[in-house]
């Protein structure tokens, strides 16, 4: 995050803190500054994430999502401005609850480092590998907690209020839901090295990733990515398939439920019997889920 910070710096931020100064008649706050890293990070993250959230979920609106999906009878009235309201409450305390985990990288408290040779060119990759399992196998048990009943209706409830999900869904959850799922990305860099760009490039997907589980295209039909099926079971049966990029842990710990194969095909999924009895299993879900 700090080569973000050096150009932020040198192109927006240093300009905005040089004129605050001479307007206030204060001394200007110096890069090193914890106040000011705060500050900045903050308008960095909270821009950047809403830019992200509005710009992939919009166009994946737009170019993918099956808008005939929203005539399902879980389908909320005006769902899609609810889910990006809901989003537009988080972001601003998710951000906030993550600003420490990018100071302790500024400070250098991470293994993020910049050589590209430093560890060679075979562990970018290796890294990159170990990121997305050990960020899968951290959600996995983070998401499946939230789902415990001393848990879930303080937490991650309203995120299942989407049963019938669109990409806005993706980021329309409880501040604290939405940050716990978050940890395991910030965690990963103080676990083991990755080199800045990996790590940055891997940043954005996950959020593009997250968009494309939710939106109601469900292209991949393979056993161990955990695609838009995949997740689409979680939001109508709640209790399976707790994974983010991966089956693999769904698997071991035997909450895997395989996609029927008319969330597969369009013309099956949109058919009023296959809609009713998706929404019939719902209700009797959902008597349990509620008392919690």
């Amino acid at each position: 995050m700090d080569v973000v910070m050096e150009y932020l710096d040198t192109y927006v931020f240093d300009a905005i803190y040089d004129n605050a100064a001479l307007l206030t008649s204060t001394t200007v706050l110096p890069r090193t500054s914890v106040v000011r890293q705060s500050l900045s990070l903050f308008v960095f993250i909270y821009a950047y994430i809403v830019a992200f959230y509005l710009g992939t979920a919009g166009l994946s609106y737009r170019f993918i999502y099956d808008k005939k999906q929203e005539q399902h009878p879980k389908f909320l009235p005006r769902q899609r401005f609810q889910e990006i309201a809901c989003a537009s409450r988080a972001l601003p305390q998710i951000t906030l609850m993550t600003i420490p985990w990018i100071l302790g990288q500024l400070h250098g408290y991470s293994k993020v480092y910049k050589d590209w040779n430093q560890y060679g060119i075979t562990y970018l990759f290796v890294s990159a590998a170990l990121f997305i399992l050990f960020t899968d196998f951290c959600i996995y048990w983070v998401h499946r907690l939230e789902h415990h009943p001393a848990v879930y209706a303080k937490c991650h409830k309203l995120h299942h209020k989407w049963i019938v999900c669109t990409p806005y869904a993706s980021h329309a959850f409880h501040p604290m839901d939405g940050y716990l799922q978050s940890v395991p990305y910030h965690l990963a860099v103080f676990m083991f090295p990755m080199h800045e760009y990996v790590y940055l490039a891997l940043f954005a997907f996950v959020n593009v990733w997250s968009v494309m589980i939710h939106d109601g295209e469900y292209i991949s039909n393979n056993p161990v990515v955990n695609g838009a099926a995949h997740h689409t079971v979680h939001h109508l049966y709640f209790n399976y398939n707790y994974g983010q990029f991966t089956t693999l842990f769904d698997r071991v710990f035997n909450t895997y439920r395989e996609p029927s194969m008319e969330i597969y095909d369009r013309s099956r999924r949109n058919s009023k019997t296959v809609q009713a009895a998706q929404s019939s299993a719902v209700d009797s879900a959902l008597p349990s889920l509620e008392a919690k």
